[in-house]
């Protein structure tokens, strides 16, 4: 089978941090929830790596699952029923991303498992971006591992790195960590 290019990200910027007194955290059977009254969380997107602190415990990072509405957050990870404390205030850090999925060569039972990335970034970047993948055909947040040797690392002078790793992955997706300021221009992998 022929290689396809794939656009794993497209641009995707740094968002402010979110604080406020009002914010909760709900479990409701499999259902995971960061809500507010009054404290809009509308800049949240799908996908979004949310990092929090401030509460007792939820001082964790979050994947946005869903936004519901500007004020509700349905994310991937459990968290532990806490109610808001207006004597507490609580940051929801935004700290990076994931693109979506893409398959990747064990998906199309490729012998050689050979993938490119491409890696572009604004010069005011900061942070890291990493190939992730997963063995599963319907991986959930658990079933994804970091790809060795795919790491880049913004140094706010290289716009463009490329990567080539392998393995017979079945899904492969792109993850931006410690991202506190500039954008990713996108992520583009040749499966």
């Amino acid at each position: 089978m022929a290689q396809t290019s794939t656009t794993l990200l497209a641009s995707k910027s740094h968002i402010s941090d979110v604080t406020g007194t009002d914010i909760s955290f709900t479990a409701t059977g499999a259902e995971y929830k960061i809500t507010t009254t009054t404290t809009s969380l509308a800049g949240f997107a799908v996908r979004d790596l949310i990092t929090v602190t401030g509460t007792t415990n939820n001082n964790k990072t979050f994947t946005v699952k869903t936004e519901t509405s500007a004020n509700e957050l349905i994310v991937e990870e459990i968290v532990t029923t806490e109610t808001s404390d207006i004597s507490t205030t609580v940051t929801l850090d935004h700290t990076g991303f994931v693109s979506d999925k893409s398959k990747g060569d064990g998906y199309y039972s490729q012998p050689d498992g050979v993938h490119t990335v491409a890696y572009q970034v604004n010069s005011t970047m900061t942070g890291s971006i990493k190939m992730q993948g997963t063995l599963a055909t319907t991986p959930t947040e658990d079933d994804w591992f970091d790809v060795s040797g795919s790491t880049f690392t913004a140094d706010q002078s290289t716009l463009i790195s490329t990567a080539n790793f392998t393995g017979n992955f079945v899904w492969i997706r792109a993850k931006a960590t410690s991202v506190t300021a500039g954008t990713i221009s996108s992520v583009l992998s040749n499966s």
